[in-house]
């Protein structure tokens, strides 16, 4: 069983606009994060996003692209654990459990609004879409782990 954690969280309210940094944010069960901006459509794939921290770490290793944790506009930032492996899988972040449904390639729309070449960058590594099965609050620190 993998294990990782969450290292940061970010809310982005209003669409194109900068994400805000918090340390926890309430996931609420079939909608999303409590004031980001897909909470409302309540569409399985765009509850919550996820990204790895290595994935950041590689894109300046191997493209000399540095791509802060916000210019990915994922919710959580995390460590220690392979993100696409858990496409299809049940995991839980702290008490909440999600389900991963599919990557998030990143798109132009996200290199538009970071004028960095992203989709290079982060091809097949630019994290994961997942639905909220199970609410509650996730922190910054919290552990992830799959479930069996």
């Amino acid at each position: 069983m993998a294990n990782g954690k969450v290292e940061a969280i970010f809310i982005g309210a209003i669409r194109k606009q900068p994400m805000s940094a918090v340390t926890e944010a309430q996931a609420i069960a079939g909608a999303g994060l409590e004031g980001d901006r897909y909470a409302a459509k309540k569409k399985p794939d765009t509850q919550i996003t996820l990204t790895e921290a290595e994935a950041l770490e590689a894109a300046a290793r191997d493209y000399k692209i540095e791509i802060a944790h916000h210019e990915t506009r994922r919710n959580l930032l995390t460590r220690g654990i392979a993100l696409n492996h858990l496409v299809g899988r049940e995991f839980r972040v702290g008490a909440v459990r999600l389900r991963g449904m599919r990557l998030c390639e990143p798109c132009t729309h996200l290199e538009g609004l970071t004028g960095k070449e992203m989709i290079k960058a982060l091809r097949h590594r630019g994290g994961l879409r997942a639905e909220i099965l199970e609410g509650g609050v996730i922190k910054v620190g919290d552990a992830i782990t799959e479930e069996n």
